[in-house]
């Protein structure tokens, strides 16, 4: 054992629960703003889908710059780690209660997406700091550290974007949901108290190392197209439940089975990943997601019972997308670049990248095709919006199998 690794062994083991609390409550600000907020500001304040579609992809397009520069940011003041997150989580706590707990002062527009710039922001260098905190504190764990604390980790932020799905009604609307998310915020702070070390001692490798790594930008590729599948079909899902099936009031229903699908399954991802290898594990989740998302461009009004089984499978098959990539990708990080700062900015980027392009392929497509939400819709509209919600993630998974099958993983396990 090397003495930088004698010394990590050395330091306190990490606390597992904090962790998955602190990304539980990252979950809860992420996926769901991009499934609540359209519609709240498409039906409560008029704005069109085609401009929502359009101001979210302006946003994302500030990532370019933005989440590798919160990276970069992370990895040089990793010694005022702890502050950091102090402000970044009051910053996400106000974003999302100005989002929907605040009525625009001005266009609201442009209060969306001044909020959800507030919003995305703090939750791209959170992200960054959990994952690089996280790359180091695998390496005090025994065993194969990186999935015991995906294993935790991701479980944690399935659940709470299971509890953030079932907010809105259970506290009287996304307002009450707003508040309670920024209860959230201050006991995820507290409990993560004392476990920002910085990464240890281990100076900024900066983005060249992580790019010029040839498995870890397949790696990243694997994980943008990936992603995409889950982004169309979270954009679209309300639509899809509302008009599609005929059958509002059942969204939040939905939600909570195809995350607490997820959120069941992800251990079991992770303890099979161990003994059979990450990468053989994740192709037979791409197969499985493949096969619900084709089932789903099949349904029409009524057809309550098979979306279930829908959300169930895809619930089942998204736990080992949300489990093996992240911990996939932290070990090949922990190897090339330990610090891990820069490495997760970049994936920050690719992850939110996805809904960006999402929002503004599917949205505004929907609207030229007649859809109106909340609305009624003729079979043309209707159709396409079955096709975008289950035959595009098809075509998009296939990809995501073909650059997994050319990436060699070594041993395969993460």
């Amino acid at each position: 054992m090397s003495h930088a690794a004698a010394i990590t062994r050395a330091q306190p083991a990490p606390r597992l629960p904090a962790y998955a609390l602190f990304a539980g409550m990252l979950a809860a600000a992420g996926l769901p703003v991009y499934i609540h907020a359209p519609k709240v500001y498409a039906d409560g304040y008029g704005v069109s889908l085609a401009a929502l579609g359009t101001v979210l992809f302006a946003l994302r397009l500030i990532d370019v710059v933005q989440d590798p520069a919160l990276g970069w940011l992370a990895a040089r003041g990793a010694r005022w780690r702890g502050a950091a997150v102090t402000l970044a989580a009051a910053v996400i706590a106000g974003g999302m209660v100005g989002l929907f707990a605040v009525a625009p002062p001005i266009a609201p527009l442009w209060w969306f997406a001044v909020m959800m710039t507030l919003v995305f922001s703090a939750f791209s260098f959170l992200t960054i700091c959990l994952y690089a905190e996280g790359v180091a504190a695998a390496g005090r764990l025994p065993g194969a550290g990186h999935l015991r604390l995906a294993r935790w980790r991701e479980t944690g932020a399935l659940l709470g974007i299971c509890a953030a799905a079932t907010a809105p009604a259970l506290l009287g609307g996304v307002a009450g949901y707003a508040l309670a998310f920024a209860g959230m915020v201050v006991l995820a702070w507290l409990a993560m108290a004392g476990e920002w070390q910085g990464g240890g001692d281990t100076a900024p490798t900066g983005f060249g190392l992580v790019l010029r790594d040839g498995r870890a930008r397949r790696l990243l590729a694997v994980a943008l197209v990936n992603a995409a599948p889950v982004a169309i079909t979270s954009t679209l899902f309300l639509f899809y439940v509302e008009s599609r099936l005929a059958a509002p009031g059942w969204e939040g229903a939905y939600l909570v089975l195809f995350f607490l699908s997820a959120a069941c399954a992800a251990p079991l991802w992770s303890a099979l990943a161990e003994r059979f290898g990450a990468k053989r594990m994740l192709l037979g989740a791409m197969v499985l997601a493949i096969a619900a998302f084709g089932w789903a461009i099949t349904l029409g009004a009524g057809d309550l019972a098979a979306f279930a089984v829908i959300c169930v499978v895809s619930g089942v098959a998204t736990g080992a997308d949300m489990t093996l990539l992240p911990a996939m990708f932290a070990r090949r990080i922990a190897e090339i670049a330990p610090g891990g700062a820069e490495g997760f900015g970049l994936w920050a980027f690719v992850s939110k990248f996805t809904l960006a392009l999402a929002a503004v392929a599917v949205l505004p497509a929907l609207e030229a095709a007649g859809f109106r939400s909340g609305g009624e819709n003729d079979a043309g509209a209707l159709w396409l919006l079955a096709l975008l919600y289950g035959g595009l993630p098809c075509v998009l998974k296939l990809g995501a199998i073909a650059l997994l099958l050319r990436l060699d993983l070594g041993d395969g396990k993460g």
